[in-house]
């Protein structure tokens, strides 16, 4: 008689825990909001941009050229004025995020290997940051960041910011003017 018991109250724990268990992921998709997974979605898929920040030349022994920054929520770019101009850097330019799938208009590097793009809305200037990771084994690559200027790449350095003013106009092959714009007391 035992035998005739236990078949049947296996046969039901059997069904109570597939009853559970359809029961408990009614439950969870229910409570899933699909907002909530749009939300991950995009969150997943914008790029850090703070990468960015910071000032960036073509050369390790040149003083920075291009001054990237957030200004009023809106990233932007700087470019180093001549010494005649009595500033600086001259106004900001705003910039934008560039969709990876865009960066073989820019570069001949894998889209895989880049975490964020971003670019003036003219596309004159893009930046692109490649990953640590890849630009580690590159032996083409000796900086994280690649820059393309009106038709050209290259490597671009990110370089400490400065307030020193330099002629960029003048001949490459003269030597370059370094005046401090401020003047000291």
């Amino acid at each position: 008689m035992m035998s005739l018991r236990s078949k049947p109250s296996s046969k039901n724990f059997s069904h109570l825990m597939i009853a559970l268990a359809a029961s408990s992921m009614l439950f969870l998709s229910a409570c899933n909001d699909s907002n909530t997974q749009a939300d991950t979605k995009k969150v997943e898929t914008v790029a850090d941009l703070s990468v960015f920040e910071g000032c960036y030349t073509v050369s390790h022994d040149e003083p920075a050229q291009i001054k990237v920054s957030q200004q009023g929520g809106a990233w932007v770019m700087q470019m180093k004025e001549p010494a005649s101009s009595g500033r600086v850097w001259d106004d900001a330019e705003p910039l934008e995020v560039i969709e990876n799938s865009d960066i073989p208009q820019f570069f001949s590097i894998d889209p895989d290997n880049v975490d964020a793009v971003i670019g003036r809305p003219d596309r004159v200037l893009v930046l692109a940051h490649v990953k640590p990771v890849y630009a580690n084994i590159d032996p083409l690559l000796d900086s994280e960041y690649l820059s393309y200027i009106y038709r050209g790449a290259n490597t671009i350095y990110r370089v400490e910011c400065d307030e020193v003013n330099t002629d960029i106009l003048a001949n490459p092959h003269a030597n370059i003017i370094i005046d401090n714009v401020k003047e000291t007391i």
